[in-house]
């Protein structure tokens, strides 16, 4: 944590020292901090990219090593194996590993304030809204299933009524019309379909009730025990890349062509386009990470809804008020 004097406390330091021999400045080495990624390196991430490529962690005195994620990345394992000091998760399967496996973690912030994950379908045989996929079928990443059942059963909707099968984050089958839908991050999927000559249209499980947030800031309990300057350092770090990101979405993207986003095979039109879709899935009034009383009891309600019986000790503010 950065400590600063007063003038007056720095005046009379000065005073003091004006006489003395200049002493050889010793540097203090930047403290080793680890983070884990919830998937490879796209837009998602982009405020964490600037924030590095502008030396804010280095300037909170941070020396950050930056883990991608992917499909078989599970970021609370790495968590658990001290391979990281924090991690983005989905509230979903952090509320259950504490409470399942009694895993000591706490959520100290929230990236995304409204899941970006969506029903997404072909405009020519719109799916709109949770009625609207009953008799359909809809791709699912597995990890996601239970996301889709508390939406359903939110709505009311039978689950045997939707034929659920495995989705593999490919919207090849959604354009061949194999499927009807698919759940997918509604901030990139629909430009891939449109590079295929198809619109499609979506909808946020936030939007119907599944109000959960994405991308959350997970810690062990004994890291916050023992961190928590380092943390703090990290989050004021992170909100200040993602300040930066969003005054121009389209200005950093191009910059990472070879370096971050370097082999994903994706264009950099694709990441522009995710980067300004989920500017006001991200944006909040009071800052980015920001987590309200109002948008953690509606988490806690919308997870209950699958028997998922978080609690709001799970949840910590307290490091957000020291940003």
């Amino acid at each position: 944590m950065k400590v600063s004097l007063n003038r007056r406390a720095f005046l009379s330091a000065a005073t003091a020292t004006a006489a003395l021999p200049l002493m050889p400045r010793i540097a203090s080495a930047a403290t080793p901090f680890a983070m884990q990624a919830a998937w490879i390196n796209d837009a998602e991430f982009a405020g964490y990219f600037v924030a590095i490529d502008q030396g804010y962690f280095t300037a909170e005195g941070l020396d950050l090593t930056y883990l991608s994620g992917g499909p078989d990345v599970i970021p609370e394992a790495t968590l658990v194996a001290g391979r990281a000091d924090v991690a983005l998760t989905t509230p979903d399967t952090t509320i259950k590993a504490i409470l399942d496996q009694g895993a000591k973690f706490k959520i100290i912030g929230a990236q995304y304030q409204k899941n970006p994950i969506g029903i997404v379908s072909l405009a020519k045989a719109p799916i709109l809204s949770p009625a609207d996929m009953v008799g359909k079928t809809i791709a699912v990443p597995p990890v996601n299933t239970i996301s889709v059942e508390a939406m359903l059963a939110i709505n009311g909707i039978d689950r045997a009524s939707v034929n659920i099968v495995p989705y593999a984050y490919d919207p090849t089958p959604l354009i061949k019309g194999e499927i009807d839908a698919s759940l997918d991050f509604t901030t990139n999927v629909p430009y891939t379909i449109a590079q295929a000559g198809e619109e499609a249209v979506s909808f946020l499980l936030y939007d119907f009730g599944f109000t959960t947030y994405n991308d959350t800031v997970v810690v062990t309990e004994e890291t916050l025990a023992t961190k928590r300057a380092e943390l703090v350092a990290w989050l004021r770090a992170s909100r200040k890349g993602w300040d930066e990101n969003f005054v121009d979405p389209a200005a950093w993207p191009p910059k990472w062509e070879t370096t971050h986003f370097a082999g994903t095979g994706r264009t950099i039109a694709n990441e522009i386009f995710f980067n300004t879709a989920q500017m006001p899935l991200i944006a909040n009034p009071a800052g980015v990470f920001a987590m309200t009383e109002e948008g953690i009891a509606a988490n806690l309600e919308a997870l209950a809804k699958v028997g998922i019986s978080g609690t709001r000790d799970m949840f910590d503010t307290t490091l957000l008020e020291e940003i």
